[in-house]
């Protein structure tokens, strides 16, 4: 595809963007005019380094295959435990004709988190994702201005969860400024964990060309966007941040407790994300029933999901879409926002393929991957609280000022990509 307006008009969101996160900031005198111009640079950078270099295609296809390999694996494991429930041989022809079983998401979906989890933590531990995490929280250090405690704990929460990274950095949670402490929330919720990650790819692979690639680049890139935001929001007072000497504060004994403790912090992930989603889309059935007791409106019932569609297709019309899309990309952008973006990605990869562009499902792909929802406040309070009890009040102050800078960091990195030629994409 050549470039066009539909690329060019994107650019306009993220001028907007860093606009009203100006309109909030604590002190609008103290714009970072030198940092926005390099985050913009590191985001656009980023991408032509993960798309454009070349056979970049080639190893986003590693990716992709990567990640299936690992969806195999957790299937196994699954398949063992829960039978035919997780893909396996059908016990009766009613059920199926030739064995594979049906998607069933608890059972196809929260094992693959387990395992990841289980991965990642001992990764950890062997110092492979230590390497990687130091290198972005260079880069991040080294670009951005941030102080080496920051920029650790930006590169962290790339991989991990927005509580497991601030658990790198614990011994110098108490010595971070208040904009730093802000820049982390922003972040943790701009960005998504490794363990959640591979499951977005997962539901997305059958739509989605190179999913798994996307989600990756999508979280690696929304952090630049995430401290941007941040700054302007709430500047940094002190030009120089708080110091960092590389002793993590997260260690395992051995690689045996690195995947005990890998699979019990899985448990914990996947039993939040079912309950979340158990409860919210109960919410949701809830609400639409109520709707609907007003009769339809332009020839359908009313629904939660209409609603959102209404209100957020101006958003994604503004990020990419094109404005057939738009409605459809409303809805997606609204549920991220106020249900979850598990129920979004979900929600993304059940529109049939011949639905939506396939250009307007990737810029999705990158406006929804992160953890800003209202459900991901209580998440992140609940673990800030517990790592730093001195600082409780602060948190709750800052926790739901964060929401809005996180959710818009997600979209100005889906504008971005959006204002980019589609060939580098491979469209």
């Amino acid at each position: 595809m050549y470039y066009s307006i539909e690329n060019a008009r994107s650019l306009i969101a993220v001028v907007a963007i860093i606009f009203i996160a100006w309109l909030f900031s604590e002190n609008k005198k103290r714009f970072p005019f030198f940092l926005t111009i390099g985050a913009l640079a590191v985001q656009a950078g980023l991408v032509l380094l993960l798309f454009a270099i070349p056979n970049s295609q080639a190893v986003l296809t590693g990716v992709t295959a990567a990640v299936d390999g690992l969806a195999s694996a957790a299937d196994k494991g699954a398949q063992f435990v829960f039978g035919f429930l997780s893909g396996g041989d059908q016990p009766y022809a009613a059920l199926g004709e030739g064995g594979g079983g049906p998607f069933i998401f608890g059972f196809r979906v929260l094992p693959l988190i387990l395992v990841i989890s289980a991965l990642s933590a001992l990764l950890w531990h062997w110092g492979i994702l230590k390497i990687i995490t130091r290198a972005f929280g260079f880069l991040f250090e080294r670009t951005m201005n941030l102080g080496g405690a920051s920029a650790v704990s930006v590169a962290a929460n790339i991989f991990m969860g927005m509580v497991e990274s601030p658990i790198v950095i614990r011994a110098y949670l108490d010595k971070l400024t208040r904009a730093e402490l802000f820049l982390m929330m922003v972040v943790g919720l701009a960005t998504v964990a490794g363990s959640t990650m591979v499951a977005y790819a997962v539901i997305l692979g059958p739509v989605l060309t190179n999913a798994a690639g996307h989600v990756l680049v999508a979280s690696i890139i929304s952090a630049p966007a995430g401290i941007l935001l941040a700054r302007i929001m709430v500047p940094e007072e002190h030009k120089a941040g708080t110091p960092y000497d590389h002793d993590s504060e997260l260690k395992y004994e051995s690689s045996m407790d690195a995947i005990t403790r890998g699979v019990q912090d899985g448990v914990m992930v996947a039993v939040n994300v079912a309950a979340f989603l158990i409860v919210f889309v109960a919410f949701v059935w809830i609400v639409n029933n109520v709707l609907g007791a007003f009769g339809p409106i332009d020839g359908a019932p009313l629904t939660l999901q209409r609603i959102f569609g209404y209100i957020f297709a101006p958003v994604a019309y503004a990020i990419g879409l094109p404005w057939a899309d738009a409605a459809e990309g409303g809805t997606i952008l609204g549920t991220k926002l106020f249900l979850t973006e598990f129920i979004a990605f979900i929600d993304l990869g059940a529109i049939p393929a011949d639905a939506i562009a396939e250009r307007s499902r990737m810029i999705l792909t990158y406006a929804i991957c992160g953890f800003a929802n209202v459900a991901s406040i209580g998440i992140m309070t609940g673990g800030m609280t517990v790592l730093m009890p001195a600082r409780r009040t602060e948190i709750m102050q800052l926790a739901w000022r964060s929401l809005l800078p996180g959710f818009m960091a997600t979209l100005m990195t889906a504008a971005i990509v959006a204002a980019l030629p589609m060939w580098l994409f491979g469209q």
